[in-house]
């Protein structure tokens, strides 16, 4: 019989797996038991009553959180003339064209998220199977395919995050950090929720939130009770 660690413990003592809690009374169980030698990320999953399969229902868009991320992101554009120096004013890491590309070709993958110029699509199709599997092709349905360069840059370097429903209808997310205080965490949550709730497919039938749950990275899931967001 395998042996309940010390943590695990704890966990079962304090948490009850099948209660919803409160996402305040939520929170602060995250962050006690955050416990990890690096401040650990949280993350907010969130079930929804949509068929994946279906084109229509697919749930995918992005989300500014009021208090970032907590995370340094690296970020590569693709542009040229004009839009490359907007899009370094703004705070780009990278930015270029064919010669990324060909970096990208030898193995460099050193950036989190990718924005394109419209009319740098054609170069950055080249390498759209080393992105793609990888999340981080420029899409225009998340806004990283964009005229405004600078203004998506700034926005991420913000704290936007990017969300699609998985094989199992859940969305999930990074709000912030267990460092974060509850209620820096508690307005982000509350963001990514009224983010999903504004892209509710039309087709979606009977209860379109159906689970909720956070964790830290290395901590136990809490499930959160929907009826607080309303």
């Amino acid at each position: 019989m395998a042996k309940v660690s010390k943590k695990r413990k704890e966990w079962r003592e304090e948490i009850d797996r099948t209660k919803r809690y409160d996402l305040v009374e939520a929170i602060k169980l995250v962050k006690k038991h955050a416990k990890a030698k690096f401040d650990e990320p949280v993350n907010a999953v969130f079930r929804l009553g949509v068929d994946p399969r279906k084109a229509d229902q697919m749930v995918r868009g992005s989300c500014t959180l009021p208090n970032g991320t907590g995370k340094t992101v690296r970020v590569l554009v693709f542009a040229k003339g004009d839009k490359e120096k907007e899009a370094l004013d703004a705070g780009a890491d990278f930015v270029g064209g064919e010669d990324m590309v060909a970096k990208i070709k030898e193995g460099w993958l050193e950036f989190d998220r990718v924005v394109a110029a419209p009319d740098m699509m054609g170069v950055v199709g080249k390498i759209g199977k080393i992105l793609g599997p990888r999340g981080l092709m420029p899409n225009p349905k998340v806004g990283t395919v964009t005229q405004a360069v600078g203004d998506v840059v700034s926005m991420i370097k913000k704290g936007q995050v990017q969300f699609r429903t998985d094989k199992g209808a859940n969305v999930h997310a990074v709000t912030g950090l267990a460092s974060f205080s509850e209620d820096a965490l508690v307005e982000n949550i509350r963001s990514f929720y009224d983010s999903l709730i504004k892209l509710k497919p039309s087709t979606a039938k009977g209860t379109y939130i159906r689970n909720i749950s956070i964790s830290s990275t290395m901590g136990p899931g809490v499930k959160v009770d929907p009826a607080y967001f309303k």
